[in-house]
């Protein structure tokens, strides 16, 4: 069992930055691959970022690619979004996941979520 746990969120103007930071229980961080999903009101739960689990490979959607950078730190059991340049668009709850195997944007593939962390980006 693997306890997520995220934190970082928080109200914004647009233009501005938030750093999400998912802390994991789990003494095999290394064999999860991360990924931070959102969940708007109304809408499915959408892929944002992933990353492999020694931080050799990552992904991003393509609404967040150049303004997010998703990041690990092993010895700490933890992984961060970095978001930069916030739309009104990108306000949403975020989910932190992990998974044993390679990343995916397919939600279902994920065992363990974390309760997620609202983010608001005022216009």
């Amino acid at each position: 069992q693997v306890q997520l746990v995220e934190s970082g969120g928080g109200l914004v103007q647009a233009g501005g930055s938030l750093r999400l930071s998912c802390a994991a229980s789990t003494r095999a961080f290394t064999r999860y691959a991360m990924a931070w999903f959102r969940q708007a009101p109304g809408k499915e739960r959408e892929f944002v970022a992933g990353i492999s689990g020694r931080g050799g490979s990552t992904d991003y959607a393509d609404s967040v690619k150049g303004r997010c950078t998703i990041s690990r730190d092993n010895a700490k059991n933890t992984v961060l979004l970095q978001m930069n340049s916030l739309k009104p668009e990108d306000t949403a709850v975020y989910y932190c996941a992990a998974d044993l195997g390679v990343v995916t944007a397919t939600p279902t593939r994920y065992d363990y979520w974390g309760r997620g962390t609202q983010v608001t980006v005022s216009s």
